[in-house]
């Protein structure tokens, strides 16, 4: 053990995982957006001979949604960064 029987941690590269358990989030959906959305899975299927969920599609929307809004990434990194 170095530094007088203390043992010294090397630091890793990867740091700890985030938490990835799923959050349940029940939604409903008004008529038009939910035939909507059904209509872009069926496209995007059919264009990219996939077969993703309708629930798969809904997440890759939300998550293309954030992270494409400068002004919520902007005020969200002021918030972490006076720690709130």
């Amino acid at each position: 053990m170095a530094g007088g029987g203390q043992a010294v941690m090397a630091e890793l590269k990867l740091q700890r995982l985030p938490d990835r358990v799923p959050v349940k989030l029940p939604l409903t959906l008004p008529p038009e957006l939910a035939g909507a959305l059904e209509e872009y899975r069926n496209i995007y299927n059919e264009r990219l001979a996939a077969e993703e969920s309708l629930q798969e599609i809904a997440l890759g929307m939300l998550a293309a949604f954030l992270a494409s809004d400068r002004e919520f990434q902007r005020l969200r990194e002021a918030q972490r960064k006076s720690g709130k």
